[in-house]
């Protein structure tokens, strides 16, 4: 990774940071499932900060624990007692369910591997189910969602429906619906696993050109080497800790030795 830009090494946090800055702020978290000779740790006490303006990418060898960490900060699943997850500056591990449930609707975007397309809707109404939710009228929600479609270069596909569509535009669509509801956190699970070379990079532009802003985080779970120069801190996680950080000049343009 340091061959492709000029990379430095960084603490995984910063107790200096403004409130304003940190999106994501993770001390001491621990995540256990089972019990007894069934025990698995997954997370072993993952000091972390993610900040606003900023696409993070959290990188590491299956099973390590990202996808586990992934869903900790989205209080999909709950950190063991003692824990501290405060994302967008609320203490998610104080939530109740419902609190939870409303928080990730209200603030958080999601974009998958697998795209998670509603098959009979089209890419327009799929776009549109983050507002949907929260109770916008169908239409307007619709018209808002063809809005962001259009900014990504999908205003010609906006009925189609999702078998109609490439998988390059499916990720689109995902990330249409990650960003209709202008959340402050954007979160993504390998979304250029599924996509040739070509369509990944196009996705990863995406993503630096319209979703990272100074007002939001972009974190990124990926394996894929060939994107590790669009984020501006990479984190490298290895049996259920962060293990080192690296800040460095994100770019659009692909290095020489991506491609080797």
């Amino acid at each position: 990774m340091s061959s492709v830009v000029e990379a430095q090494r960084a603490s995984a946090v910063d107790a200096q940071a403004s409130p304003d800055r940190v999106a994501v702020r993770l001390r001491n978290v621990r995540k256990t499932f089972g019990s007894g000779d069934q025990k698995v740790v997954a997370l072993r006490g993952v000091d972390w900060d993610v900040f606003n303006g900023q696409m993070t990418l959290l990188i590491g060898p299956s099973g390590c624990g990202k996808t586990t960490l992934l869903s900790v900060i989205a209080g999909i699943l709950d950190a063991d007692r003692g824990s501290q997850v405060c994302v967008l500056g609320r203490d998610v591990a104080a939530m109740s369910g419902s609190q939870k449930t409303r928080f990730r609707r209200d603030s958080i975007g999601f974009v998958f591997q697998q795209y998670n397309l509603l098959p009979a809707l089209t890419a327009a109404e799929n776009a549109a189910i983050p507002l949907i939710v929260k109770g916008w009228p169908r239409p307007k929600a619709i018209a808002r969602a063809s809005e962001v479609l259009g900014l990504i270069g999908m205003a010609q596909k906006v009925n189609k429906l999702p078998s109609e569509l490439s998988g390059g535009q499916q990720q689109r669509v995902a990330i249409a619906r990650a960003l209709v509801h202008e959340p402050r956190l954007i979160v993504c699970d390998e979304p250029t696993a599924a996509l040739d070379h070509e369509t990944g990079h196009q996705v990863m532009v995406l993503f630096r050109t319209v979703a990272v802003r100074p007002d939001r985080a972009v974190l990124i779970v990926t394996h894929d080497n060939r994107v590790f120069h669009f984020g501006d801190r990479v984190a490298r996680m290895d049996d259920g800790h962060i293990v080192e950080v690296r800040t460095q000049k994100a770019t659009i343009e692909e290095p020489p030795d991506v491609l080797a």
